[in-house]
């Protein structure tokens, strides 16, 4: 669709707009009691959604820019009542921002695509479905940081036609499971009663106080290849292994293909079933185990088989270790992610799907989940 960049020197917005185009109705018409979606109309939708996406990046940048999201833009504009929910997720995030600065994290510039995947129309409702693209370049505070992190996200918008011939934008939502975006706010949500599962072994919970004594580990020659485990995961993190089912539509895909990363550096497949709980781990053309895809379940399988142990703090993980996030407390642990890049000073960074994320600190997922439960396991 487009892409803007933003940068914190001078706070400037700069973008590779499209030509503006008109809505099919003009002041001068009167409104058709039927509204039509053109080119130009999903062009214009596709701007708004970028529009929006890009101004909540900017809070993480620090840019005092003006909102782009604000301006009407080809005829289509945010409802009173979606400028409102925006004006409370941007609050919101510039908690995530200050949080992210006490972790000894930040940005230095992004940049945000949105494509329009689809576009359709019943009564004076249009449903938008689109797939944005963001990448942060991390600013070097402690000069061993990463070049950038990145994800890829869908969102669903609802627009309403109006008496005038325009569009407002009254609803937008994401569609991804996991975890939040990096510039998506974290509502507060209660936490449930815990449960127990029974005759099941599952991990004690991890500090996420930072600078814990360092747990290295050999990277290679030993029993796994962990810069294998890394490697798989970083290169399908966006483009996915077509050998492999996707299950983002059935409860998420984010243990499938930690479990892909996992048998990549070489974890072996148990298929042979026993009268203990949780004891298979596979993927076949014919089933795959609930181990291989389950959240809670590959936890209780790799610690009942002595496949991975608890460590006591997150930032104890090093290159193939996983990071595992009860987002809610409510003793059901919901997502699944691999280490992939650790900084000489001692910061993971994840590469995950759901929604795709690429070297994400855990200082990040830490600033929009301050209050979480985290399982860390050493593979």
């Amino acid at each position: 669709m487009r892409s803007r960049t933003l940068s914190l020197a001078g706070s400037t917005l700069t973008a590779a707009v499209l030509a503006s185009a008109l809505l099919p109705v003009t002041a001068a018409h009167a409104a058709p009691s039927t509204p039509k979606v053109t080119k130009a109309t999903k062009d214009a939708f596709g701007r708004v959604a970028d529009n929006v996406l890009t101004d909540r990046t900017a809070v993480l940048l620090g840019s005092k820019a003006a909102r782009k999201s604000l301006k009407p833009t080809g005829g289509v504009a945010l409802s009173s009542g979606q400028k409102k929910a925006e004006d409370g997720k941007l609050s919101a995030l510039k908690g995530t921002k200050s949080r992210l600065a006490g972790l000894g994290e930040a940005y230095t510039s992004a940049d945000t695509k949105v494509t329009v995947d689809s576009a359709t129309v019943k009564g004076k409702k249009a449903t938008v479905k689109v797939t944005e693209t963001t990448t942060l370049k991390y600013k070097k505070i402690r000069g061993d940081e990463p070049a950038s992190t990145g994800f890829d996200a869908h969102h669903v918008l609802t627009f309403a036609f109006q008496a005038n011939g325009t569009w407002q934008l009254t609803a937008m939502r994401s569609t991804d499971g996991g975890a939040a975006r990096i510039n998506e706010p974290v509502a507060a949500a209660d936490a449930k009663l815990s449960r127990t599962p029974m005759a099941i072994i599952s991990a004690p919970k991890a500090a996420t106080t930072r600078n814990p004594v360092a747990k290295p580990k050999t990277l290679t020659g030993g029993a796994y290849n962990y810069n294998a485990m890394a490697t798989y995961t970083e290169k399908y993190w966006k483009n996915y292994n077509s050998a492999y089912r996707k299950y983002n539509a059935v409860g998420g895909d984010c243990t499938n293909y930690l479990s892909q990363g996992l048998l990549a550096g070489g974890w072996t497949q148990i298929s042979k079933v026993t009268p203990e709980e949780y004891d298979t781990w596979y993927y076949a053309s014919n089933g795959t185990a609930d181990a291989w895809i389950g959240v809670d379940e590959w936890s209780w399988f790799t610690q009942t088989a002595k496949r991975t142990t608890a460590l006591a703090n997150v930032y104890q993980m090093d290159i193939g270790d996983v990071l595992q996030v009860d987002f809610n407390k409510d003793g059901s642990k919901d997502h699944s992610m691999m280490t992939t890049y650790r900084s000489s000073s001692g910061v993971p960074y994840l590469t995950y799907h759901d929604a795709d994320t690429y070297r994400r600190s855990v200082a990040s997922i830490i600033a929009s989940y301050p209050t979480a439960n985290y399982y860390a396991y050493r593979t």
